[in-house]
């Protein structure tokens, strides 16, 4: 008889358990849910301000403490790859620069690109190469990327300063419309910090991607609007490439503001803009969607 009863009761657990409230899952009240704030995730990183400053003057010190040039090699690079690109690509092939000197035309896209690829691969690596800090100490764990970030602007501003001098060296001077630099430098750190936040978390649990990022250095250098005129790009694909890189437009833009004293292209700006925003809200949802794991894949 008991044993019966026993019997009973196994079936009746046994149909409850794969009935339907099994297969629905928990009920709602009990599954987490992680709600995004605007203005709670602008008090966190606002918060955390002297963490990034720390962060950033840390990685300053380490990369130049020990070197003989120290913050010249923030400028040394740019100005390599700009005699490269004079010798290659003006006196080979004849880039059309609008009239303005070669070196001012390439170095002022090379400023741009040095800045994003600096982000984009100490970015990438910041919190695989922070794991110990990050388990310890409670932040938000996005301040990492963006540490890096502050660091190539400190390198970006050394490079604007030799753009400075370089101007004085051809005796011609920035054009008036300099003013339109500040909505571009927006889209530019938008789009940055997007694509930062998205290899950050990508190389955690994917640790591949730390060897693609050589190749896309390489190749984004060339793929970019760097060496030559966004012009080169077919005029019924710019809309597209703005939308995929937006580095073309803001470049682009850079130099009718600074060389020929001409608004940028409004319509491509704002495809780049746009862009520069999905970038930055997909990146940052990419991450903290992922951010939660990043101790247990580590």
């Amino acid at each position: 008889m008991g044993g019966r009863s026993a019997q009973v009761i196994d079936e009746r657990d046994s149909r409850t358990a794969t009935g339907p409230a099994a297969a629905e899952g928990p009920p709602p009240h009990l599954i987490f849910k992680r709600r995004l704030r605007p203005a709670q995730v602008a008090r966190e990183l606002w918060g955390a301000r002297e963490l990034v400053r720390a962060l950033a003057e840390r990685d300053l010190r380490a990369r130049y403490k020990q070197a003989v040039l120290g913050f010249a090699w923030a400028v040394l690079t740019p100005l390599a790859l700009c005699a490269i690109f004079t010798l290659v690509f003006h006196r080979a092939v004849k880039i059309d620069t609008g009239g303005a000197p070669y070196t001012l035309f390439a170095y002022v896209g090379l400023i741009v690109w040095q800045f994003f690829s600096n982000t984009m691969n100490q970015g990438a690596l910041s919190l695989a190469n922070n794991l110990s800090l990050l388990n310890k100490v409670y932040c938000p764990r996005e301040v990492f990327p963006l540490a890096t970030m502050l660091v190539a602007t400190v390198d970006m501003l050394i490079g604007t300063a030799v753009l400075g001098l370089l101007f004085l060296l051809f005796w011609t001077a920035p054009a008036a419309t300099l003013l339109w630099a500040l909505p571009l430098l927006l889209i530019q750190f938008a789009f940055t910090y997007g694509v930062a936040l998205i290899l950050s978390v990508a190389v955690v649990y994917l640790r591949d991607v730390r060897h693609l990022l050589p190749i896309i250095t390489q190749m984004g250098v060339f793929a970019t609007p760097v060496a030559y005129p966004l012009a080169k790009i077919p005029v019924r694909l710019q809309e597209i490439y703005v939308g995929i890189n937006p580095l073309g437009a803001v470049i682009e833009g850079y130099r009718r503001a600074l060389l020929y004293g001409q608004a940028p292209d409004l319509g491509l700006t704002c495809i780049a803009a746009v862009s520069s925003v999905v970038f930055l809200v997909g990146g940052y949802l990419f991450f903290k969607k992922l951010e939660t794991g990043i101790a247990d894949v580590a």
